[in-house]
């Protein structure tokens, strides 16, 4: 990987030229499809490492088969400026069990979907870069489960189109290595403190230590762009902490999403605080917080 940045930034610099190196019979991206494969064979994608033989059969616990599975594909102007307008690819099943999921019709698997082959969801992403989207954003759901499948579908991609990777940040060392050098934008939620709140409310264990990890990983290795929800009851055990982090060890200049989209889905009944939306208070004290950590680069 490092070998791979310094080349990278060689070029980028006209140090050199892609002309004078020679074409290798296997890609960097032909090794990662290896890899992806092996992982498989063993499912560790997430930070669960359920351990399962998703080629035999076997599903863990995001259901996610050996056969990537569409729910929709569509050009979104929804997302964050800079990244509109946006090739969405939405897929099934998830990591977590967020419950109060807004997609969790996509994300528990209650749609069927449709099953792609990589060459079939190559032209699909072929087809957004020709309808002028600026990208291909994979998400779900979540993308880590189908990492393999999203390695294959790009070594058939025929056009030159940015990844961003649109993830909850639940995912495995072995993934964000992989990841390095394959997203060229890290789309990352940053969903709780350090407290119990992600394991009460999403079944995440060891959230903290795991999202924290990897957005230094990702910041590292391409542009990362961070989306805080703002929950009800939240700003203090979860809020706070998470903005003073990312100020702290990744830079106040973190082009950070501060969200105040949410409304009650799915379970979010289930827990007491969840049960309505935010109130103006809450989002103005969370902008507050956001300025207190020294935060320059955020948007509402």
């Amino acid at each position: 990987t490092e070998k791979y940045y310094g080349l990278e930034k060689q070029i980028d610099s006209k140090q050199k030229s892609l002309d004078e190196l020679k074409t290798p019979e296997k890609s960097y991206l032909d090794l990662k499809i290896e890899i992806a494969k092996r992982i498989m064979q063993n499912c560790h994608f997430c930070a669960r490492r359920c351990g399962v033989n998703r080629l035999e059969g076997k599903v863990g616990y995001c259901r996610c088969g050996s056969q990537i599975t569409v729910s929709t594909i569509f050009e979104h102007m929804g997302e964050e400026p800079e990244l509109v307008p946006s090739g969405t690819i939405f897929t099934l099943g998830c990591t977590l069990r967020c419950l109060h999921c807004q997609n969790w019709t996509i994300s528990q698997w209650y749609e069927s979907g449709e099953i792609y082959s990589p060459e079939m969801l190559a032209r699909e992403v072929e087809n957004l870069r020709k309808s002028g989207c600026r990208n291909a954003n994979l998400v779900g759901g979540e993308p880590t489960p189908w990492l393999e499948q999203w390695l294959q579908t790009f070594k058939h991609v025929k056009v030159n189109i940015p990844v961003v990777w649109n993830s909850n940040s639940y995912y495995s060392k072995e993934t964000a290595k992989l990841l390095a050098g394959f997203a060229d934008v890290y789309l990352l939620d940053f969903k709780y403190g350090p407290g119990d709140c992600a394991e009460r409310i999403s079944d995440a264990p060891n959230y903290w230590e795991i999202c924290t990890r990897n957005h230094l990983y990702a910041n590292k290795y391409g542009e990362l762009i961070i989306r805080v929800l703002v929950l009800p009851e939240h700003l203090e055990c979860c809020v706070r902490p998470i903005l003073n982090w990312i100020s702290k060890n990744l830079g106040s200049s973190t082009r950070t999403n501060i969200m105040f989209q949410y409304r009650p889905e799915w379970r979010a009944h289930e827990v007491p605080e969840l049960r309505r939306r935010l109130t103006r208070s809450e989002m103005e004290k969370a902008i507050e917080i956001a300025k207190q950590a020294g935060l320059t680069n955020f948007i509402t």
